[in-house]
């Protein structure tokens, strides 16, 4: 069969477009033509384009007019008006997560610890349903990218659940690491939120797509979020905090710490963690207790390759893992991050179903979940932990 081609545009220049790009590469499924990028920042823009051999834009509408398909890998607060007017157009978009958020009131002084979390939900599940209501009107499709659903670990455990009709009883998990490197991700106006949503959305999204996998599985229908109940802190702005230059402290308004509590429809619970206060690198894993098995999913480190190197400057041009401190002594080495973290086989997937119309595992009703826990999540931690319904939209 002779592949197609589908032509493509970046929207964005900053780490998760220059990622995104990488794994186009690696598409094989399909022949993919990038045309293109757009962003505001005119010198940001050209100097991406330059790099990779592709066009600049200066206006979003140029890139629509020559693509069919769009990635959104801006902060998200750009996210629903490009997504909208992508799938206004009739594009496939593929959106970072996560999908949409609550940024701020407009105000010059707004600050995440003084705002209405119930109007945040509000806010939050009001720009949700506008894109879904452009998806539903739309030729095109949502295809969030949530890298955690295509990550191997993730999907065999899918295969497990399918195979044997497991029961999940309790899910738990966690993604952290020292501090984002993003200017935008200090202050909760551009990013919807802090880690609770920066990247407790990873561990989340995850055990919201198994229990959706175990109950089409075994009963013909998803398993949904029910209620949820949450704690956010901010440790690093403590006035005791003691700064050894170790970890990021120089957040606005953000939490840094956060610990949600999932209630699902079935009954079963997930307990998942977020921070950005864990030294030695990214810390990514969920595990599975089921009623016929039980999984741990190691994402990031995980112990395919183990290097010991007493030098530290005989590691200087070798790439270890992300967000390590120090290149010396023992390390959970990858061989290959982007594989193990789920980015090239979700590209892949997304292409496949542009081009030929295969299902994909992580799409808007996913999205649509995540961000109604995250927001319900936010709520409760406003209210000391109280048990918060998870917000229909």
């Amino acid at each position: 069969m002779k592949k197609k081609t589908v032509r493509t545009g970046i929207v964005g220049a900053g780490f998760s477009a220059s990622f995104h790009f990488e794994a186009l590469r690696k598409v094989h499924g399909t022949d993919v033509e990038v045309v293109g990028v757009h962003t505001p920042d005119r010198a940001g823009g050209e100097a991406y384009a330059a790099k990779r051999g592709i066009r600049y834009f200066d206006a979003l509408d140029a890139l629509l007019d020559e693509v069919e398909a769009i990635h959104v890998c801006t902060p998200p607060m750009f996210h629903e008006p490009i997504a909208v007017a992508g799938l206004n157009g009739d594009k496939f978009v593929i959106c970072e997560k996560p999908l949409t958020g609550y940024f701020g009131d407009g105000s010059a002084d707004f600050h995440w610890e003084r705002a209405d979390m119930n109007v945040a939900r509000g806010e939050a599940l009001a720009s949700l349903r506008r894109i879904l209501d452009a998806e539903q009107s739309s030729k095109g499709k949502l295809l969030y990218a949530e890298n955690w659903v295509y990550a191997p670990a993730i999907q065999k455990e899918r295969e497990i659940l399918e195979k044997t009709g497991g029961q999940i009883l309790w899910i738990h998990g966690e993604e952290a690491h020292s501090g984002s490197h993003s200017v935008d991700y200090a202050y909760a106006a551009r990013c919807g939120g802090g880690v609770l949503i920066g990247k407790g959305c990873h561990p989340l999204t995850a055990a919201l797509y198994l229990k959706r996998v175990e109950g089409r599985a075994r009963d013909g229908r998803p398993i949904r979020p029910r209620a949820v109940s949450a704690r956010t802190h901010a440790l690093t702005r403590l006035p005791g905090f003691r700064d050894e230059g170790h970890i990021r402290r120089d957040y606005y308004d953000i939490e840094d710490f956060s610990a949600i509590h999932v209630e699902f429809d079935d009954g079963s619970i997930a307990d998942l963690f977020a921070s950005d206060i864990v030294l030695g690198g990214i810390h990514n894993w969920l595990e599975v207790m089921a009623n016929n098995h039980r999984t741990i999913c190691n994402i990031n480190p995980n112990t395919a390759m183990q290097t010991y190197n007493p030098v530290e400057e005989n590691f200087a041009d070798v790439y270890v893992v992300e967000k390590i401190g120090t290149k010396q002594g023992w390390a959970c080495t990858s061989p290959d991050e982007d594989w193990f973290t789920g980015y090239p086989q979700e590209i892949e997937a997304f292409y496949r179903s542009i081009a030929y119309g295969e299902p994909i595992e992580s799409d808007s009703g996913l999205a649509a979940d995540a961000i109604s826990t995250i927001y319900s999540a936010y709520v409760s931690a406003q209210q000391a932990g109280a048990a918060t319904t998870v917000a229909p939209y």
